[in-house]
């Protein structure tokens, strides 16, 4: 009997990866994450997907980010009953994040309802924290190297991926054929989190492609974020520094911690974390340490001068601390939370600075930062940008094209094809043509519903 792969999301687009692997009528699901950007994309979030849940026998997680795991609560609410198959740092993440995202929806649309701005009446959450509660009774947490069976006579096995806590290559044995799914592979020289571990052989490896067609500067974070923050500090400016949750904030977090013991910012400059989601994770490090970097006198040193703004009103009262300061809030691209409404205070002023802090999906907020918008729609209004607007080049989670290719030459023996997936076109098509002439494998990018024979 043949093995199939269709590909559900993370194709032709760098978020929503879902990897339907199918075999013996058996079902397994890699990953199940949110679409982000462009509206077109996240209206496939709504949209019903093209398997039945109550026939899907178990899903497999390479991480716990939202682009990643943040579907989960609908597949359940829609009759998913199996089990949901991680690593134990990704079962912690997933914790936080998921109800966290689920408020955030929540209360993205009592505040679309209170203020009228909504094109839907009323404005409506795409699931609740009660949904994400019921998914989270399904996990189930598997040691990394350990081999397990989510179906029967189907094999797994995690390997170390780095990029953010729990992180995980997945390694699916059925029916004699071996496919390696690398999820979202880390960088060697990380700051904060453990390269990516050897990859096992494969007939078939889903690689990753977020930065396919580029590599990153030859530059340490700190030495890029000292004078970005030194100079917004000085003219008595707020640094506003919209994170993702998981893994960017952190790392930042420890970068700062660096800066103010050697003295390069002001020891006493406030650093605000307004992001539940981020003051949870952070909290994390402490409870998985040898899975990263850091040592426990570390990440205390990280969190120690933090204020934590956990409530609405903790965020709220930031704004009524005046002079500089640092607020890191989620979310990584500006699609949504806290960070909006530090924006709609700051952007206007050219005293102060968004920072934005890693790759920045066409069609959100932080892509049109990036590429120098003279106003930014937020809540059903323009807002004009007269702040200063920098992009650190050095705080990505993501290997590059080299490492990225690194990681494929050293897969033992020769994968029979290497589909690219979960990067934006010229990304993906960039690594398929350096697999093909660098390595001589067959690669592919695969279009979004496509169904491939393993």
């Amino acid at each position: 009997m043949t093995v199939t792969i269709q590909f559900l999301g993370g194709a032709g687009t760098v978020t929503g990866s879902k990897f339907l692997v199918r075999h013996g009528g058996q079902q397994l699901l890699v990953d199940c994450g949110l679409f982000q950007g462009y509206k077109a994309l996240r209206l496939r979030n709504r949209a019903p997907l093209p398997i039945i849940p109550s026939q899907l026998g178990a899903v497999v997680l390479t991480h716990a980010h939202l682009d990643h795991s943040g579907h989960l609560p609908l597949l359940v609410r829609e009759g998913f009953r199996g089990k949901i198959w991680c690593t134990q740092a990704t079962r912690d993440l997933c914790d936080i994040l998921l109800p966290d995202s689920a408020h955030l929806q929540e209360e993205d649309a009592a505040y679309a309802n209170r203020h009228g701005f909504s094109r839907h009446s009323p404005a409506l959450p795409l699931y609740t924290v009660a949904d994400a509660q019921h998914a989270l009774r399904q996990f189930r947490a598997q040691p990394v190297y350990q081999p397990f069976e989510p179906l029967r006579g189907w094999r797994v096995q995690f390997f170390g991926a780095g990029h953010i806590l729990g992180a995980a290559q997945v390694l699916i044995e059925v029916a004699g054929r071996r496919i390696l799914f690398s999820g979202d592979l880390g960088r060697a020289d990380d700051a904060l989190m453990l390269p990516p571990d050897p990859p096992p052989q494969a007939d078939a490896v889903v690689v990753e492609s977020t930065y396919g067609n580029r590599c990153h500067p030859d530059l340490h974070l700190i030495e890029e974020l000292a004078p970005l923050l030194a100079r917004v500090a000085a003219r008595g400016g707020t640094a506003v520094v919209p994170v993702f949750a998981v893994g960017r904030a952190q790392a930042l977090l420890h970068a700062i911690a660096q800066l103010k013991r050697q003295h390069r910012l002001p020891s006493a400059l406030p650093v605000f974390l307004d992001s539940p989601m981020a003051i949870h994770a952070t909290a994390l490090l402490q409870q998985h340490l040898g899975e990263h970097r850091l040592s426990g006198h570390e990440v205390q040193q990280m969190t120690r001068t933090v204020h934590a703004a956990l409530t609405p009103d903790d965020s709220k009262a930031i704004a009524r601390h005046h002079g500089p300061k640092i607020i890191l809030a989620g979310s990584g691209m500006a699609t949504g939370g806290r960070v909006l409404h530090h924006l709609k205070l700051y952007l206007g002023d050219h005293r102060h600075m968004v920072l934005l802090t890693g790759y920045q999906a066409p069609g959100t907020r932080g892509d049109a930062l990036q590429r120098g918008a003279a106003s930014v729609r937020i809540h059903g209004e323009d807002w004009p940008v007269r702040c200063e607007v920098a992009q650190l080049l050095s705080a990505s989670a993501h290997a590059d094209a080299d490492g990225l290719l690194a990681w494929l030459r050293a897969i033992p023996g020769q994968p029979h094809r290497t589909f690219v997936v979960h990067g934006e076109p010229d990304a993906a098509d960039a690594l398929r043509c350096r697999i093909e002439r660098e390595l001589h494998r067959t690669a592919l990018v695969p279009e979004h519903g496509a169904v491939w024979e393993v």
